[in-house]
């Protein structure tokens, strides 16, 4: 399940919903992200975060249905926010529920490491000192990477 929403979310509903019903999940694993108050040594007071309609909802599609593709997963989610954010908002949920627990977590954890290389998002940081569009970061890539499979 894919959803992008400027509202808030309850993590403890959600992973509630995601596992009702089906006895058959022996694990769910789940990351939230939230916005820090510091970036670049700058205080952050708040976050913007834009997206392009359809565009969004497409790539999360794909990247989940990717992870579906290498795990056996009974159930995935994947909540984005945008909009302004203030610190200490959740900005981001993705679980995974699966028969046995290894295949929750490194599905979580793909699906995470892709959503910050892959999705459709741009962040823009408000400090005391101005706005500033955050840019891709070198470690994200590296984290990714490990999911790339064997092109040769």
């Amino acid at each position: 399940m894919i959803r992008v929403q400027q509202d808030d979310f309850d993590p403890g509903q959600e992973l509630d919903a995601l596992a009702r019903g089906n006895a058959a999940i022996g694990g769910v694993c789940s990351f939230i992200g939230l916005v820090r108050d510091f970036a670049d040594g700058d205080s952050i007071t708040a976050m913007t975060l834009e997206h392009y309609p359809g565009m969004t909802e497409k790539q999360l599609a794909d990247i989940e249905a990717e992870a579906q593709a290498r795990w056996p997963l009974d159930a995935t989610l994947i909540i984005h926010r945008y909009g302004e954010l203030k610190p200490g908002d959740r900005i981001v949920m993705v679980a995974c529920a699966s028969a046995h627990r290894e295949a929750a977590f490194e599905a979580c954890h793909f699906l995470i490491d892709w959503l910050k290389t892959k999705a459709p998002f741009w962040k823009k940081e408000h400090a005391r000192s101005g706005g500033k569009w955050v840019e891709a970061k070198d470690k994200d890539d590296v984290a990714a990477m490990r999911w790339r499979k064997d092109e040769n």
